[in-house]
């Protein structure tokens, strides 16, 4: 008979195999237009930012502690929000960077990035 885990561990290892550090998004392709969706509850739209380098979307968001280290009286039972800088990068090739959109609401980061037309490179070589 197992027991289980939190028998033994309560919860000390819950956060161990989590991965914090990802913030999770969906990312899809509609019209010529690449969309992500991006989860970033407990933010707010000035601790992120979106920037587009060559081709390369990345994504930042940056949480602060600084409020809480102020108040010397608290003791804290549990602590569980993390804070920290976060960032997730994508390399989406050609695209139209003056045209990208950017739009946050209800925790969810919503990005549009149109795609440049794709040009004909291939060029065939005669064997001889």
């Amino acid at each position: 008979m197992m027991l289980p885990r939190r028998f033994y561990f309560d919860d000390a290892l819950d956060h161990f195999f989590d991965d914090d550090s990802k913030m999770k998004c969906d990312i899809y392709e509609k019209d010529d237009v690449f969309h992500i969706e991006m989860d970033l509850p407990g933010f707010t739209k000035d601790e992120i930012k979106v920037e587009c380098n060559n081709g390369n979307l990345i994504i930042s968001a940056e949480k602060n502690n600084e409020k809480e280290d102020k108040e010397d009286n608290k003791k804290y039972l549990r602590k569980e929000r993390v804070y920290g800088k976060y960032s997730r990068s994508f390399y989406l090739g050609d695209i139209k960077e003056d045209e990208i959109e950017a739009k946050f609401e209800n925790g969810i980061l919503h990005i549009s990035v149109p795609k440049l037309e794709e040009k004909e490179t291939k060029k065939y070589i005669d064997i001889k």
